[in-house]
This record gives C-alpha cells, structure tokens and sequence, in this order.
C-alpha cells in the first residue's frame, strides 16, 4: 500500500500532521485506465455496474488497487439486484427498529449525536434470527464476496449494523475507522507506524442502499485517497483537517441496491439529511480480516482474578507502575472488541472499558478481589450477544 512517510522513527505523532502534504494526496486525479472494468470514473470515484464486471482475479487486483493505491472507495450501480431480496431485507430491518423502539432502547452513534437517528447493532445476528431466509438470500450476494475476498482473502468475518438517518438527521463527523479509528490520539499514538499502515487491511468498509439516496438525503461523505495518509489516524480530529474535509469532501447519489466499499481509513461521515421524507437507510457492513485474532482459546477473566491479588501486594509493597502494567498486558484482554454495543455501549470516548482498564483502575482505587470479580463478570456478560 502506498502512503506518505511523512517521519524516519518507527512511531507517529500529531506533529507529522501537515495538510499541505495531506492536500498533495488528495487532490490528485483517479487515473481512468487504472480502472478498465469502470463504467464511469464520478468526482475521482471508480463506479462499476455490476452486472457487467468480470468477476475474475485480475478484476479483483483492480479492485485492490483502487482500495489500496487509487481513491480507497469502489461503488457498485446493482449490487444487489432483485429489489425484492433488498426490500424483504428492509423490512426484516424495520421490525427490529420497530421492536428496538418498542422496549424503549436508543442505541448510540459513534459519530452522531446518540437517537437522532436510528441504529441497529449486530443486525446480521438479529437479522438471522428474525428471518432466515430473507438474511440467506441477502448475504448470499456475488459482489459482496467478490470484494471481501479481494481485499481480505478467506476465512473473513462479517458484521453489519443498520444506520437510518431521519429527514432532519444531522451529519456526523469526519473520522477513520475501525480499528485504529476507534481509538483516541493518544492510544493511537502508541501504536508504531507499521500497526497504522496495517490497521486498514484489516478490515473492508461497505454499506448497501435500502433507498434511493439522492444527495439530498445525506449519502455518505468522502474524500478520495485520503486513505494513503500514514499520520491520518491521528490527523482526522484535527481541526484544520476537518475543515478542509468539509470543503473537500464528495458525495455519491446512490440507487436502492447499490454499494459502496471502502478502506477503513478513508476520511468520510454521514451526511445531513436534508430531505423532507427520505429515511436513509443503509446497511453498514464491517467485514473483518481472519487474522485479527489470537492463535489460542484464553480466559483473561479467570486469569485476570487469579493475578490481582498478587498486583494488590505488588503495589502495597510498592513495585513499579511499568511493573503492574506489564503483567495486567500479559494477564487481561487488552482490547475492548468485538463487544455487545447494545449492552456494552462506549464510555468516554469510542470505545467501552477492556478488562484491562477495569483491573488498572480496580488497583487505582484498591478494589477488593471480590469488587474485581463481579466487575469483570458483569463485563463479560455485557459482551454475549
């Protein structure tokens, strides 16, 4: 993956953020003979029709290319063609926002303000259980593995969550994505530059059209290449950047059936819906990489509990900080994902606590073993789907 090196040590910092070498980036133009299965190259995106691609390797290199070296983003006019497929889909959606109303429930945005508009999570696990069928005949879609398998290869994982923005519904802000994306400045910080330039081959970003979306619904914003950025996940919150997003930034009218995939580090955001009666809804597909996970099978929790007492004593006895912490990285589930966000929504920031930010601050405020116990047992249980 091509990206701008903008710094010779192994870690990244706000200070390697500079728009003028940002603006080089992204005002280049998407080159059309990178992209000869295109139909159209609209406002530097490639735009495919799906039914006349051809699904083959050397469609997929393209396809890579373009997520890769080329604008990061990839729309399909027709992914899902039978309109029917689609609108049993939709309703399958409907009842679950209907039922999550119905109890009561408001379910929180990342990059929104929490119940402006409507958002379910893990609709692919509640979609199946709701209607199998309709899930199977929906996901049993060429385009979808076409790309996943491009960008990921197999043995990926997917993930949906249903965003409807309501006419009215205010745009979110600019930002990346998961993994690195969800984390604040200074954890990403922390993180070598490789782990950003490797963060976004993790995962493959999609959302299919249950509607037409013209612009004026609020299709998804975004800025063409500015994936190829190596500081950008620390760039995205700063404010000259998101000044210039809001200048810069393109939108794509979409049709009920069409998809866009995209590299999660691309800089994009909702849209304002501006419309007096579009619900805009789309499914937002995560799809992750087989290989974010650990090789073995390990219960941090029963670990966790076993060790604390010996952290307790440690820290009487007056051991290090660095200490502590080293043995909390070996002992506790350092990430917070993937977690229920019905039930474990984020505190503070993107992310929900990790049992190791529950063990640190059990030491910092001198939690009985017990108060850890329970802690960590209600943790767990907030993450069963």
């Amino acid at each position: 993956m091509t990206v701008t090196s903008v710094h010779p040590r192994p870690w990244l910092s706000e200070q390697d953020c500079d728009l003028d070498s940002f603006r080089a980036l992204v005002e280049q133009e998407t080159d059309p003979t990178d992209y000869p299965q295109a139909s159209a190259i609209v406002r530097n995106v490639p735009v495919y029709d799906a039914d006349q691609v051809e699904a083959d390797r050397e469609f997929q290199a393209e396809l890579v290319h373009a997520l890769a070296e080329g604008p990061g983003i990839v729309v399909f006019r027709g992914a899902f063609a039978d309109p029917e497929v689609v609108d049993r889909a939709t309703a399958v959606f409907d009842a679950l926002i209907a039922e999550q109303r119905a109890a009561g429930a408001t379910a929180g945005d990342h990059f929104a303000k929490p119940g402006a508009n409507d958002r379910v999570w893990n609709a692919l696990e509640k979609a199946a259980l709701y209607d199998a069928e309709a899930f199977a005949d929906y996901y049993a879609n060429d385009v979808l593995a076409l790309v996943s398998s491009a960008w990921l290869g197999p043995g990926y994982q997917v993930t949906s969550q249903i965003n409807v923005v309501n006419p009215g519904g205010a745009a979110q802000t600019v930002h990346r994505d998961y993994h690195l994306g969800f984390l604040s400045n200074e954890t990403a910080a922390a993180y070598p530059a490789h782990v950003h330039r490797l963060s976004p081959v993790l995962t493959l970003q999609g959302a299919v059209a249950h509607c037409d979306m013209p612009v004026e619904s609020g299709p998804t914003m975004y800025l063409p290449h500015s994936q190829k950025y190596e500081p950008g996940y620390l760039a995205w919150r700063l404010p000259e950047f998101r000044a210039y997003f809001e200048a810069r930034h393109v939108q794509l009218p979409l049709a009920k059936g069409d998809a866009v995939f995209f590299n999660p580090a691309l800089f994009h955001a909702a849209g304002y819906n501006r419309s007096a009666d579009i619900r805009r809804m789309a499914n937002l597909l995560q799809i992750s990489s087989a290989f974010g996970r650990a090789m073995e099978t390990v219960d941090c929790e029963a670990i966790a509990n076993a060790v604390y007492p010996v952290l307790l004593k440690r820290k009487a006895e007056g051991v290090r900080q660095e200490w502590l912490d080293t043995v909390i990285a070996a002992s506790a589930e350092g990430y917070p994902f993937p977690t229920n966000l019905d039930s474990d929504p984020p505190v503070d920031g993107l992310a929900p606590p990790s049992q190791a930010d529950l063990v640190r601050r059990a030491l910092r405020e001198d939690w009985t073993p017990e108060h850890l116990r329970d802690a960590l047992r209600a943790a767990t249980e907030r993450r069963e789907s």
